[in-house]
């Protein structure tokens, strides 16, 4: 049998003694002296390649490490102590403080305060919970005013416009970029038609001011006008959303976003060719619209310019350059010939064919980043939202300055405006929706919760003033629409 030689005994034992020393990393309460000879022993034990002078520093190092550590260690103790101290003295006066709202400093000078001082504390906290409460009489009061009605979930993709048909039968368009534009019956929620001819995101949908006819822009570098005819379903009683939630509140708080699967579009006819095809963009053409009368359409597009076309030869009239940037959305007036563009160039343009032989150009400066959209109001107003996170209001009379100005905090995309009431509805990235008059006054946030709402951004808003049902409607990339129900005079009243 062969033995276990002396040399091999000493390197076991010496094995077991550095693995002994590695598992025990527990804390001790030792003098300084023995917490940093540990280590050293420890080190010295084992084969290392260092030189003696670097293992010093390290260990050394290592010592002022633990003992920082030991001082924070002692020192947050005595700090959960003053909090304590400082809970039990508020509590005899009716308050108590979390102790992750006071800093290491303003701990110590607490210690020290009277009760006169303590009494002040008590008077803050008072007014900020006086705050958060009329705030949230605020919140109720608005979701009061501004009801969730229905839901339109069908497409695979994000929604980037929604628009409400001006003519009977009166239907919803939405325009996402699955490559579809879908017709929608407001009052139960269901898809009526599907329009597929575009072979590219379909960035923007407009209704023709008196025939069922749609104007689709695409990333496909055309814009497509097409006819549908549509026969609305009988309505039904709308569903209690929240009944519906509350059964399985958890399911529905923790769902993202509509479920894919559930395609509400796939029974509905189907259009895919288009009565007229726009072509001479050479980009994605962002956004298009009627002009006053029908015959006329104008298009924006990324490669820096507005087209206007005849829909019924498909000629194009005018190609309006200028930008210095790609173009993100266009306007026409209601009752005018006036056209109004946007631009990454942070302008807005506009553009005036009342006059064949004279096309007069006003350029708007005012904001700072993008201006994602720019519409007209009643009047001579022009109402720009923007990247930098302002909304203006423009008199087209007097282009130097805004005549008013709205600060939010987050970018805002497509715009639209209540003609009738003045009410401008923000979408914004931060998947909020405001309502704001055009003086600049906060009116409402609509409702936003696990629940109800947009699950994210928001690219779109339109309103129906006459609807019954549904006045505003808004899109987003959460692959929904939503209608809402805003109680115009209500709002209008608590301003």
């Amino acid at each position: 049998m062969p033995t276990e030689s002396g040399s091999c005994s000493t390197a076991r034992q010496a094995k077991q003694k550095r693995k002994s020393h590695s598992l025990s990393i527990r804390r001790t309460n030792s003098s300084e002296q023995e917490r940093t000879g540990l280590p050293r022993d420890m080190l010295e034990g084992q084969d290392s390649k260092l030189p003696s002078s670097v293992r010093s520093t390290l260990l050394e190092l290592f010592g002022q490490i633990e003992r920082e550590f030991e001082n924070l260690y002692i020192e947050n103790l005595e700090l959960r102590r003053e909090i304590e101290t400082l809970n039990d003295r508020l509590a005899a006066e009716g308050q108590a403080i979390d102790g992750a709202e006071l800093s290491k400093g303003q701990l110590k000078t607490k210690a020290s305060h009277s009760t006169s001082q303590l009494s002040q504390k008590l008077k803050t906290t008072y007014k900020a919970s006086t705050s958060k409460i009329v705030s949230s009489f605020k919140t109720t009061t608005s979701r009061a005013v501004c009801q969730l009605v229905k839901e339109y979930i069908g497409h695979r993709d994000g929604i980037w416009d929604v628009s409400v048909a001006r003519t009977q039968p009166v239907v919803l368009g939405t325009a996402s970029a699955d490559h579809t534009a879908l017709l929608w019956s407001i009052e139960t929620g269901r898809s009526l038609a599907k329009y597929t001819g575009h072979v590219g995101s379909v960035n923007s949908i407009k209704f023709h001011p008196s025939e069922q006819l749609a104007l689709t822009a695409s990333g496909d570098q055309t814009a497509h006008v097409w006819r549908y005819a549509v026969q609305l379903p009988t309505p039904q009683p709308a569903a209690d959303t929240s009944q519906l939630c509350g059964e399985d509140e958890v399911e529905c708080s923790d769902k993202d976003e509509p479920d894919a699967d559930a395609d509400a579009s796939s029974d509905c006819p189907t259009i895919r060719a288009p009565l007229t095809s726009l072509k001479s963009h050479q980009g994605v053409v962002i956004a298009a619209d009627w002009l006053v009368g029908g015959k006329q359409a104008v298009t924006a597009s990324w490669d820096r310019t507005a087209n206007l076309y005849d829909v019924e030869t498909s000629e194009l009239v005018h190609s309006l350059t200028g930008h210095d940037q790609e173009l993100t959305h266009c306007c026409t007036h209601p009752t005018q010939r006036l056209v109004v563009t946007s631009s990454r160039d942070t302008t807005f343009r506009l553009w005036d064919f009342r006059d064949p032989s004279i096309h007069s150009v006003n350029v708007f400066q005012g904001h700072t980043d993008t201006v994602t959209s720019a519409v007209f109001t009643v009047g001579d107003n022009v109402v720009s939202g923007s990247d930098d996170r302002t909304v203006k209001v423009w008199d087209l009379k007097n282009m130097r300055s805004p005549i008013a100005t709205i600060r939010t905090d987050s970018a805002i995309n497509r715009i639209n405006v209540c003609v009738g009431q003045k009410i401008i509805a923000l979408p914004h990235d931060n998947r909020q929706v405001r309502l704001f008059d055009m003086s600049g006054v906060r009116l409402a946030r609509l409702p936003r919760s696990s629940r109800q709402g947009h699950r994210r951004m928001v690219c779109g808003s339109a309103w129906s003033e006459d609807h019954p049902v549904c006045n505003l409607f808004t899109c987003g990339f959460d692959r929904q629409a939503i209608g809402w129900n805003i109680n115009i005079p209500a709002l209008l009243q608590e301003k």
